[in-house]
């Protein structure tokens, strides 16, 4: 029987490791296959044609071949565009591939989130300065096509609809319930009702950066709270990084709640 064959296939590789001495593994996020891994042969030889194009953050055409589950890496191009982003945004956009990995099975398509991811990463390389707006949107559109987010228009235990003026909080194990008094973040029935009608548009993304943008602050740690539950991680290794950036960014003595205010990564 032939080997399965499949060419141009838009992707982005999310991570990479060792396989042998000149060749690589490659963790792929693809628009029609979803997470696949390949092995890129040769990879690491100074004459490899890979080496240039096998980058992450950048849009790729992948063709590989291959039944098994490492397949092949037969080809890659660049398509084009965007450049990596650069110093924070890159972390940024570390911390997209870190959520991938850890969330998304492999070989489960997912075409509508490669387009939200793709589109994250376009952002982050052109408009560092919205980093916050640009990771909560696609964390909520991550959990939201996998499967993970509860639904944002009513109660999670009773179900009920959402008074517009009272406050809520995002738990885990239930869904939304209203703020006790000693939540610390939470945010009234307009907002959470504004994001699920954001999320529910034909093109979401744009809408739910705009949803986002008045909530931003209190919806980071209730997000950061349903990452780790559904992931199993206390901290995201990315996260970690950039706060070991900041704190050996700032100056002695200077507190640290100067640099966390500034962090955007969940």
């Amino acid at each position: 029987m032939a080997t399965r064959r499949f060419s141009e296939e838009p992707a982005f590789i999310l991570h990479r490791y060792d396989w042998s001495e000149s060749s690589l593994v490659l963790e792929a996020f693809t628009r029609h296959h979803g997470r696949i891994a390949l092995v890129a042969k040769g990879v690491k030889r100074p004459t490899s044609q890979f080496r240039p194009v096998l980058l992450p953050l950048q849009p790729l055409h992948l063709s590989w071949g291959g039944e098994a589950e490492v397949r092949t890496l037969k080809a890659a191009q660049w398509q084009g565009g965007h450049v990596m982003p650069t110093g924070e945004a890159l972390l940024s956009g570390c911390y997209l591939n870190e959520l991938l990995m850890r969330l998304l099975a492999r070989d489960d398509p997912h075409p509508g989130l490669f387009d939200h991811y793709a589109f994250a990463v376009q952002l982050l390389a052109e408009r560092a300065d919205a980093q916050q707006l640009i990771l909560r949107a696609f964390e909520l559109l991550l959990l939201r096509d996998i499967g993970l987010l509860p639904g944002l228009a009513h109660e999670g235990n009773t179900l009920a609809g959402l008074n517009a003026t009272d406050p809520y909080v995002l738990v885990p194990e239930s869904g939304l319930r209203a703020a006790h008094d000693d939540d610390a973040h939470a945010l009234s029935g307009e907002q959470w009702l504004a994001l699920q009608t954001a999320m529910d548009e034909a093109g979401p993304f744009v809408a739910t950066l705009r949803a986002c943008a008045g909530c931003q602050q209190a919806l980071q740690p209730q997000l950061r709270s349903l990452l780790h539950y559904h992931s199993g991680v206390r901290v995201f290794k990315t996260r970690q990084l950039m706060l070991d950036v900041q704190a050996m960014s700032r100056p002695r003595g200077s507190p640290n709640a100067a640099g966390l205010a500034a962090d955007p990564l969940a």
